[in-house]
């Protein structure tokens, strides 16, 4: 019997790990392929590509990102493959199961909760004599009733064989990212999420797991997500994981979700003198600082301890921090979002993530909608239009300053303006992003592309309306910040009051004759340059302010009219443009 296991990712990139946990749980067994799409593929490429291979099961994991989706492919697979048995799984079939059954009559069977034994039982069933009342943790048909079998008891995770070595996916490990468990399960009972009904954390063996880790990378792999809810759960397990990963990197790099105000200081302190830079990336949950909602869904969280965390690794410049906050959670109206999303945004995470609640199927909150008076989307992704303090319409205005702090903060195309304007030009980061996401919607912007001069015009745009009262120095600083966006000279500039022509001649005419080395950047140093060799490679422009005060990330800037940014695009192996800052002499330019 032949078994294509398949899913549609979000990105090519992507690796899906729950259909290569029952590929290797039943590969012994039968025939199995897995057929990996995304969400963006024409479904008729899809089914052509299923029906090229003559399977005679199919099975889909489904989730709110994909079903949809996946919907649309079955629709099509059942016409053209009638006699093909169709399984579904996954987080998003779980739960409402008879109703998906309903829904979906091209489905013969959906597999609920954990899949691995409960999986491949059904393809020794199917195969067999079809027994199916026999599977616990099943649903099925039989004639027009619909079965739901009893769940499955948890498994024995040291009894799954291991999903990361298959031969086929080597030469694919450099490009994709891999998503890796080293446990399952949640310790914590956050209403809103699909973890908290899992009772208790399992592990996987941390032996099994250091050799799945070796092999992945041996074998090229550049980027690792654990999908472990909260890696940092237990403190000696995380702290040797770390220590492992450190030891045994060789370039690849690993994200990890991890609850920060649990982080103990010996972690953080040997993550702070060990940790390689731009090896760890952490994924933060914050969701909301209003005590009051955290309380209601039951989502323990010390903000104090939290910020502790969050400033540690920051301070030690090594570990890149994502930070995640929801929109519309109970008792949290626009007032009080805004106050978490400034709490949230001072501790300046290299991104932060604003997502709207999504009422997701099993979930307490879910169960509750009507008590807070929730309306939400019938079909996946269930993201709520309103509550009984949240209005639509405030929703709406948040959804704008969502799409403006992606495209600039989390971007990071314009970090030394941003912080500038956050800090003496707007009443507070979420002011800032608000005003300027209106105004996008205003000018029809969210509809048309943009480049990245796009962004900077824009922005300006905004600012002249808005009303500025430094715009010298804001303007002087978006300069920097698009020059800083360019590995080499930029073909054209987005200003139109660059220096006159003797000015630039003057500065030009100064650094080349400047003696070897001196004031020149490393990269430059033996080389004789002379003024039209430099003409080609720099960008001269005058800044109303002290420019080394802005790169040592002072944002009290001193006056010091004459101070001039040129900008050395003539790199060797270095990813940042050098600069060289020379205050004018009078007497020499």
């Amino acid at each position: 019997m032949k078994v294509v296991l398949s899913t549609l990712n979000a990105k090519y990139i992507h690796t899906s790990l729950a259909i290569r946990c029952l590929k290797a749980y039943s590969e012994k067994e039968f025939d199995i392929e897995l057929a990996e799409y995304t969400i963006k593929d024409p479904v008729m490429n899809i089914v052509s590509d299923l029906y090229r291979r003559q399977p005679d099961v199919i099975g889909f994991s489904c989730y709110i990102w994909n079903i949809e989706e996946t919907i649309r492919v079955l629709e099509v697979l059942k016409k053209v493959m009638p006699a093909t048995r169709i399984v579904l799984g996954g987080p998003e079939v779980s739960y409402d199961t008879e109703q998906w059954m309903q829904r979906l009559p091209q489905v013969d069977f959906i597999v609920i909760g954990e899949g691995e034994e409960t999986f491949h039982q059904l393809l020794q069933e199917i195969e067999g004599a079809g027994k199916y009342h026999f599977i616990y943790g099943v649903a099925y048909r039989k004639g027009e009733e619909i079965i739901v079998m009893p769940g499955r008891p948890k498994q024995d995770l040291n009894e799954l064989p291991s999903p990361h070595r298959f031969p086929e996916d080597i030469p694919h490990l450099a490009k994709r990212v891999v998503y890796f468990e080293t446990s399952r399960g949640c310790p914590f009972s956050c209403q809103f999420c699909l973890s908290s009904i899992e009772v208790g954390v399992r592990y996987f063996d941390i032996e099994r797991t250091k050799s799945d880790i070796l092999y992945l990378i041996e074998n090229g792999a550049k980027l690792i997500k654990f999908v472990d809810r909260t890696f940092n759960i237990k403190r000696d397990y995380a702290l040797e994981m770390f220590r492992f990963l450190i030891e045994n990197h060789n370039g690849c790099t690993f994200q990890f979700e991890i609850t920060a105000d649990i982080m103990r200081p010996e972690v953080l302190d040997y993550l702070a003198e060990h940790a390689p830079p731009g090896v760890f990336r952490f994924e933060i949950g914050v969701q909301s600082t209003n005590d009051p909602t955290n309380e209601l869904v039951k989502r323990r969280q010390n903000f104090t301890k939290l910020s502790r965390t969050v400033n540690t690794i920051k301070r030690s410049g090594k570990i890149a921090q994502h930070l995640d906050l929801i929109a519309g959670l109970p008792l949290e109206d626009y007032a009080t979002f805004r106050k978490t999303f400034n709490d949230v945004f001072a501790l300046e995470p290299e991104e932060l993530q604003l997502g709207f609640l999504k009422m997701l199927r099993g979930t307490g909150l879910r169960l509750d909608a009507e008590k807070y008076q929730y309306t939400y989307m019938d079909h996946a992704p269930y993201e709520i239009l309103g509550s009984h303090v949240l209005s639509f319409e405030d929703i709406v205005r948040l959804k704008r300053l969502e799409d403006v702090l992606e495209k600039y903060w989390n971007a990071h195309r314009m970090d030394h303006t941003l912080g500038y304007l956050m800090q003496h030009e707007f009443e507070s980061p979420f002011d800032f992003f608000q005003a300027f996401g209106d105004y996008w919607e205003e000018q029809g912007w969210q509809k048309i592309g943009h480049q990245l001069e796009d962004l900077f015009t824009r922005l300006q745009a905004f600012l002249q309306q808005h009303g500025l009262k430094q715009p010298d120095r804001v303007y002087g600083l978006m300069k920097l910040d698009y020059l800083l966006n360019h590995r080499q000279k930029p073909r054209k500039i987005w200003w139109d009051d660059a220096p006159d022509r003797d000015r630039v001649h003057r500065y030009l005419q100064y650094i080349a004759q400047l003696p070897e080395g001196e004031g020149l950047p490393a990269a430059w140093t033996g080389s004789q340059l002379n003024e039209r060799e430099l003409h080609k490679h720099i960008v001269v422009e005058q800044l109303p302010f002290r420019l080394d005060a802005v790169l040592a990330g002072e944002l009290a800037l001193a006056s010091a009219d004459g101070s001039v940014l040129l900008v050395n695009y003539r790199q060797q192996e270095q990813s940042k443009p050098e600069y060289i800052i020379l205050q004018e002499q009078r007497d020499r330019v």
